[in-house]
């Protein structure tokens, strides 16, 4: 096949399946998940029924793909908050006003990846792994942040016996916090989740320095 062919069809292709995901998105915010049907996404996509299952064989796996979207933002929101500090507890720290910065303009996405763990298990082989891919780089970057502050002085080796453990430790005690509060405010608008989450973030960090 002819190189510039194949690379227009490739983009193609790829703006129909961003045009999916862009469609799902709009229409799962406006009616909610379950009431949305695979033709409502089709019209709001102005594709095809039929053209809407080459590239998604239900309303899951479309459901998984924004997940994996969310997984990217958030990814690219850690990398951004990696340049804003040189020593690896303010990478640390970074990332964790990014991961609340990440439920404050994306809670869609923020909900979704909440949802993710248990959705890989009714993925497709390629899907389930590029959705492994996207966690495990979450993870990747919390420990390089982790190593490097261990060895600039900035984090408490005493603290700290596995960087691995000590990430998903961190991850998963921010995310419950934030859906703490965001449980609590549902039910008490007064209840100031910002300052509980920020003294989270605070105490957290505070668990791994050295100082």
């Amino acid at each position: 096949m002819n190189e510039p062919l194949k690379s227009r069809r490739e983009r193609e292709k790829q703006a129909r399946y961003d045009a999916i995901l862009d469609a799902a998105e709009l229409a799962f915010s406006e009616k909610g998940y379950e009431r949305t049907s695979m033709d409502d996404i089709a019209r709001t996509a102005s594709l095809s029924r039929a053209l809407l299952y080459v590239y998604f064989k239900d309303k899951s796996a479309i459901q998984r793909g924004i997940m994996l979207r969310a997984g990217q933002d958030l990814v690219t929101r850690f990398e951004e908050a990696m340049k804003a500090t040189d020593s690896g507890l303010g990478k640390i720290r970074a990332m964790g006003e990014a991961y609340y910065r990440f439920y404050v303009e994306a809670p869609d996405y923020f909900t979704a990846l909440t949802k993710a763990s248990t959705a890989i298990a009714d993925a497709e082989e390629d899907q389930a792994r590029e959705m492994l891919c996207s966690k495990n780089e979450l993870m990747v970057l919390m420990e390089a942040a982790l190593h490097q502050g261990l060895e600039d002085g900035t984090i408490s080796s005493e603290r700290i016996c596995s960087p691995a453990q000590t990430a998903l430790y961190l991850r998963g005690a921010l995310h419950g916090v934030i859906m703490l509060c965001q449980a609590e405010s549902s039910q008490n608008p007064e209840f100031p989740s910002e300052t509980l989450i920020r003294h989270s973030m605070e105490m957290l960090t505070r668990s791994i320095s050295r100082d």
